[in-house]
């Protein structure tokens, strides 16, 4: 694969590079600088009031990453609350109300740029997963192209039927179940029963729907282990491309990486070959002790 002199020069002095595999075609940020960020905080959390990222008090904030994976201030954090020792579920449905505007807020915000096409909302919760920062806290990456995997969906168009026994939880406009084939031993999709195609076009009842129905979810996920399960959460919506995307619809999923209590699932060789992976836990058993953890 060809490359030019100036992507030659991005690899070499850290600031990203997206390449292509000429293989597969998937795309890959090379950044070089994110090897020198810290692994770990100093002695005092950057995210508590007083912190390096939150010098006064807050309900939720957001700030550009200071290691950004992609370059022109398309990477943020979001902060959830002040309070480092929280959880997302222990906000209640008035805190997760206040992220869910946030995400929303942030979202327009991107969205609105002239080179911005796509804007990804997610978070890692755990050191299972990655997060260096146990306060809680997301991202969210604004592209300046429709990432491959929400393009393949958008393409297979909006297929979100009935769960049936995979239904684990319902708050008003909103429903929460486990897919049919996941990947992840316990995952979930959480779909509007209106076909709303992004975060800034959620009503106000849309918004509170979605804010109670993660507090439910995400305690459910920690009650199933009896511990803080490590977890990612990702936010899929129309892009923001100038393009119609008619059949684009809102949906969070969530996947936890623990087969049982303390346990990983790890991803094999097996499966990273051949793109076909093999779940340990049969999704109707997953959603059973889901609904079953309150």
């Amino acid at each position: 694969m060809s490359r030019t002199a100036d992507a030659v020069g991005a690899a070499v002095d850290g600031r990203p590079d997206l390449r292509a595999d000429v293989h597969t075609g998937f795309r890959t940020y090379v950044v070089g600088s994110r090897q020198v960020r810290p692994n770990l905080p100093a002695a005092t959390c950057p995210f508590c009031p007083g912190g390096l990222e939150a010098p006064e008090s807050y309900e939720v904030h957001w700030f550009p990453n200071r290691w950004p994976a992609m370059p022109d201030a398309r990477c943020e954090v979001i902060l959830y609350t002040s309070q480092h020792d929280a959880t997302f579920w222990s906000l209640g449905a008035a805190g997760a109300r206040n992220i869910v505007d946030l995400w929303a807020e942030r979202t327009a915000a991107l969205g609105a740029r002239d080179d911005i096409a796509y804007v990804l909302v997610f978070e890692n919760r755990g050191a299972e997963v990655g997060a260096t920062i146990e306060h809680p806290h997301g991202q969210i990456y604004a592209f300046d192209f429709v990432p491959d995997l929400p393009r393949r969906e958008l393409e297979r168009g909006d297929l979100f039927g009935e769960p049936g026994d995979r239904l684990v939880a319902t708050a008003p406009g909103w429903r929460a179940w486990v897919p049919d084939a996941p990947s992840f031993p316990y995952a979930l999709v959480l779909v509007p029963d209106e076909h709303v195609p992004d975060l800034p076009s959620l009503d106000e009842a849309g918004r509170d729907g979605l804010a109670i129905l993660l507090v439910d979810v995400l305690e459910r996920l920690d009650r199933v282990f009896d511990a803080p399960t490590p977890y990612m959460l990702w936010i899929h919506q129309r892009p923001f491309d100038s393009g119609t995307w008619p059949e684009a619809r809102l949906h969070v999923e969530i996947v936890s990486s623990w087969r049982a209590a303390g346990v990983p699932r790890y991803v094999a060789a097996g499966e990273l070959g051949s793109g076909v992976f093999f779940n340990p836990v049969p999704p109707e058993d997953a959603a059973q002790a889901l609904r079953d953890a309150r």
